[in-house]
């Protein structure tokens, strides 16, 4: 019997344990991670592979630290940006807690670096923004880095290794709940663990399970808007003014033909474009490093839709997409957008022969038209218009789009404003893959909110 158990060992989870570490040293708490140590991750991409084998647990997503421990590391510094917890309590609480969470960071080796602080270049950047009807979301960055990411992780699961129960390569498969209260969780091997209060922590990756579990208790998910769209790579030196002022600029468009939001999103400067496997769908990202550059910048483009009744499934919807993608190309997709706009396949040859070189040497060249639909596709081509007046060449016939970027987190337990779910009793949902936050600060308050919560019942 456990006092609390922990399922998921992403940045949700892990400040979970360190709150309830501070807060309870005496509870006895088990942290469940489908993945192995933040030190036996891999990914045979980052090591040289031309394709992606579709491991079964993808080595950039499952492990300890989550889909944030192969990240750059960027970590927003506002309630405006990344999550929803505003949602469950007063702003000026998420700030505090975002401070409060920040520091840990910093306590465990984080940068103290921080872009956007400089009120005239935002103001400016922001002026520029507005004359291309873009809107530029202030959200302050302190970026990490991937190699930095991944120590200050290291340091936390060291630290949490010698307070905690942790079980590595062990998936949490069943919730089981008697009479409206978590009682504990079964996981794949067989093994029932019993506890007093469950924080259900499972990140992007466990999204698709946690929707499973809830529709099995009978519980509603919300729906959030879905986000599909593709992850644009071109030469640094385009996107340098924004860059080097904001590092991330978090630009909002609303696209005229269909109205839909588009936005930008995980802003990689001298970055690299990856490859994700979501239980056999692959899909791409973005990392950039503190201490290597490459000569492009990438960033996705996501085109949001919300989705009215009796459409309940928005999971589902993007991996579809995916699947689409993947069944033309192999894997991930990837086009010249002046072959897009022409209405032509890109090929090898073509891409050869272009002034930017992809930095995800597995990407097939193909056809985007042929897998995401018309409406995402005129969405994605009039915000790339947009963001060509504020940094020319953005909107090059040689800028690369990888399809499909797909952000599996759209739908939302029902929860209190302590992040307990409602309809069941003692059972806390938390990070991206509640539906709950969008990023790695918030994703990590959102363990602090849960840790407090259950820290103050007795």
């Amino acid at each position: 019997m456990y006092n609390v158990i922990i399922i998921g060992a992403g940045p949700a989870g892990i400040f979970s344990a360190l709150e309830l570490v501070k807060l309870k040293s005496d509870y006895k708490i088990l942290i469940i991670e489908k993945g192995p140590k933040i030190e036996e991750r891999k990914c045979f991409i980052r090591n040289g592979a031309k394709s992606c084998p579709g491991c079964k647990k993808c080595g950039l997503l499952c492990g300890w630290g989550g889909a944030g421990a192969f990240s750059d590391g960027k970590l927003t510094l506002t309630p405006d940006v990344g999550g929803h917890l505003d949602d469950y309590m007063p702003r000026e609480e998420v700030e505090k807690l975002i401070k409060y969470t920040d520091d840990i960071y910093l306590e465990y080796g984080a940068t103290d670096v921080v872009y956007g602080t400089n009120n005239k270049d935002v103001e400016e950047i922001a002026r520029k923004a507005t004359l291309a009807e873009l809107k530029l979301i202030y959200s302050p960055v302190r970026h990490l880095g991937t190699e930095r990411s991944l120590n200050v992780l290291k340091s936390m699961q060291d630290f949490l290794m010698q307070k905690v129960d942790i079980i590595n390569d062990e998936k949490a498969a069943t919730l089981i709940v008697k009479d409206g209260v978590v009682k504990g969780v079964e996981t794949d091997k067989g093994n029932i663990f019993e506890a007093e209060n469950i924080i259900v922590a499972p990140g992007r990756e466990g999204a698709d399970w946690l929707a499973e579990e809830f529709k099995k208790l009978k519980i509603e998910l919300v729906s959030n808007a879905v986000d599909v769209g593709v992850r644009v790579e071109l030469p640094a030196p385009v996107m340098e003014d924004l860059t080097s002022k904001l590092y991330e600029s978090k630009l909002v468009y609303y696209a005229p033909t269909f109205k839909d939001m588009v936005r930008t999103f995980c802003m990689n400067p001298y970055g690299e474009v990856v490859c994700e496997n979501y239980n056999g769908i692959s899909t791409v990202n973005g990392h950039s490093y503190a201490n290597k550059k490459t000569p492009n910048t990438n960033f996705a483009l996501l085109v949001s839709k919300r989705f009215t009744e009796p459409f309940k499934e928005p999971i589902q919807y993007g991996q579809h997409i995916a699947r689409l993608a993947n069944m033309l190309a192999g894997g991930v997709l990837v086009q010249r957008f002046g072959d897009l706009l022409e209405g032509r396949r890109s090929t090898v040859s073509k891409i050869n022969k272009s002034i930017i070189q992809p930095t995800l040497k597995s990407a097939t060249p193909g056809d985007l038209s042929l897998v995401l639909p018309h409406r995402h596709l005129t969405s994605i081509t009039e915000m790339l218009y947009a963001l060509d007046k504020i940094a020319p060449g953005v909107a090059s016939r040689y800028t690369l789009l990888y399809g499909v970027e797909v952000k599996f987190y759209s739908s939302r337990v029902p929860l209190d404003n302590n992040l307990e779910t409602i309809g069941i009793k003692n059972l806390y949902a938390i990070g991206d893959g509640a539906g709950v936050t969008r990023g790695l600060l918030q994703a990590s308050a959102s363990g602090v909110v849960a840790a407090r919560a259950i820290a103050q019942k007795n």
